[in-house]
């Protein structure tokens, strides 16, 4: 049963509590961590490492609460050590994450860069996903519009890291078709945006 007292939807996956806001998340919408040998915490991005899980909602906020109330500690249930590097260890991680998937993407067929190229997959209903670099002209993104429904725009990412998913010195716009594949890339850009973004969300572009 969830908090409200309905019965969980098991097409959302696992679901777990939040160390900082007490929320519970689906697992695929937070941070993991585990505590090392040494007593240190230590992010778990793929959720592969042994341990007892300590689940954080990805926010800057929930992190810096985390940190504040002793959330680490008591999710450990001992005394663990938290790294003053950890929010960029984690929001570094995430990149380098939603970086090479964009890039499988791209091997793949599924993803194409560049203005005229994504103006085109989104002319024919062909995008499901749209990204644009953080540091880009507003000017010239506003001129894309994304595909509909949520999670189909994400500013991330900057002009220099899209570009090293498709191997170029830098891109501005991005667009992802979809799959399988395409999945994984929105549920890691939703925690990265989460962590670079001031209320986790992307501003949507109407009209």
């Amino acid at each position: 049963m969830t908090r409200g007292g309905s019965p969980k939807d098991r097409a959302a996956g696992p679901e777990r509590r939040c160390v900082a806001t007490g929320e519970v998340r689906p697992t695929h919408d937070m941070i993991r961590f585990v505590i090392g040998p040494d007593g240190t915490v230590v992010p778990d991005l793929l959720g592969k490492l042994p341990g007892r899980g300590i689940w954080i909602t990805p926010t800057k906020a929930a992190f810096a609460q985390a940190i504040k109330r002793g959330g680490f500690h008591r999710g450990a249930k001992s005394k663990v050590l938290v790294p003053e590097d950890l929010v960029i260890k984690v929001e570094t991680g995430l990149a380098d994450r939603v970086i090479h998937l964009i890039s499988l993407s791209r091997k793949a067929g599924s993803a194409v860069a560049g203005f005229e190229k994504v103006k085109d997959m989104l002319a024919k209903d062909a995008a499901d996903v749209l990204f644009q670099a953080s540091d880009g002209s507003e000017r010239g993104k506003s001129k894309l519009r994304p595909p509909d429904g949520p999670n189909s725009l994400f500013t991330c990412l900057t002009a220099d890291e899209l570009g090293l998913a498709f191997g170029r010195d830098h891109v501005i716009h991005a667009a992802l078709s979809g799959g399988g594949l395409t999945k994984r890339v929105v549920e890691e850009a939703a925690r990265l945006k989460g962590i670079r973004t001031q209320g986790g969300d992307d501003d949507r572009r109407k009209g």
